[in-house]
C-alpha cells in the first residue's frame, strides 16, 4: 500500500524482521535435537512451575501449529506448540518456561502486561482501521481523515513497544526459575538462554517494523499537504 519513495523506510526493517524470524527457527531447531538431562516434558515443566507458584488452575493444553506457544490471559490457559508439550528438549523446555513466566506475571499484576492487555482491543481495531481511514484521507484529501489514521496507527506502535518489556521479563523470569529448580543446567541454560534471546529479537524487529510504518505514515501525510 502507497508504494512510494518513501518506502524505502521500511526496507531496513524488513531485512531485520526476516533475519529474526530466521533466527528464532534455526535457534529453536538447533536446541530441539539436545535433550535435557532431567528428561522433562515441556508439559510438565510448565505444570511444575505453575503449580509451584500457587496457579494450580490454570491448565496446560496443546494448540496446533508450530511455536504458537502462548498464555491466554482472558481464559487463564496456558497453551503449548505438540512439539513444545511433549518435547524433552533444551528449546521445548525454555519456551516452556517462558509462558510460565508471562503466567506469573498476569498473578502478580505485572504492570507492563497489565497495561498491553487492556489495550488489545483498541489495537485489533486500530491495526485495521488505521490504513483504512488514512488511504480515504489521502484519496479524498480530507486531513481529519489521515491524522486519525495516524493516531490509531500509534497506539499499534505503543503496542508493540510494551510488548518488549512483558516478553524479556518473562524470559528473565524463566531463566531464573529453571536455574533455582535445577531443571536445566549450566550449559543446558545457555541453549535456552539462546532460544529466548532469539524469540525477543522477532518482538524488536516487529517494534521497529511498526515505528518505520508510522514515520513514512507521517511523512506522506505532509507531502500531500505540501
Amino acid at each position: 500500500m502507497f508504494w512510494d519513495p518513501t518506502f524505502i523506510i521500511l526496507i531496513p526493517a524488513l531485512i531485520i524482521a526476516s533475519w529474526a524470524q530466521l533466527k528464532v527457527s534455526s535457534t529453536f531447531n538447533k536446541y530441539s535435537n539436545y535433550n535435557s538431562a532431567n528428561g522433562y516434558t515441556g508439559a510438565q515443566v510448565a505444570r511444575n512451575l505453575l503449580d509451584s507458584s500457587g496457579l494450580f488452575d490454570v491448565p496446560v493444553e496443546i494448540v496446533s501449529g508450530k511455536l504458537t506457544d502462548h498464555y491466554d490471559p482472558v481464559n487463564r490457559v496456558m497453551r503449548l506448540s505438540q512439539e513444545v508439550f511433549y518435547g524433552t528438549s533444551v528449546a521445548s523446555i525454555g519456551v516452556a518456561a517462558h509462558e510460565t513466566g508471562h503466567a506469573i506475571q498476569h498473578k502478580e499484576k505485572y504492570s507492563p502486561l497489565i497495561i498491553r492487555n487492556s489495550i488489545v482491543p483498541i489495537v485489533n481495531f486500530s491495526s485495521n482501521a488505521s490504513w483504512i481511514l488514512f488511504f480515504l484521507g489521502i484519496l479524498f484529501g480530507i486531513g481529519s481523515l489521515v491524522n486519525v489514521g495516524i493516531l490509531l496507527f500509534t497506539a499499534v506502535v505503543l503496542f508493540q513497544l510494551i510488548t518488549l518489556p512483558v516478553e524479556l521479563d518473562a524470559s528473565s523470569r524463566a531463566l531464573k526459575i529453571l536455574s533455582t529448580k535445577a531443571i536445566l543446567y549450566d550449559n543446558e541454560l545457555k541453549g535456552a538462554k539462546a532460544v529466548l534471546r532469539a524469540a525477543a529479537m522477532t518482538y524488536v524487529a516487529a517494534a521497529i517494523t511498526a515505528i518505520s510504518q508510522l514515520l513514512r505514515l507521517i511523512i506522506i501525510s505532509r507531502a500531500r499537504n505540501d
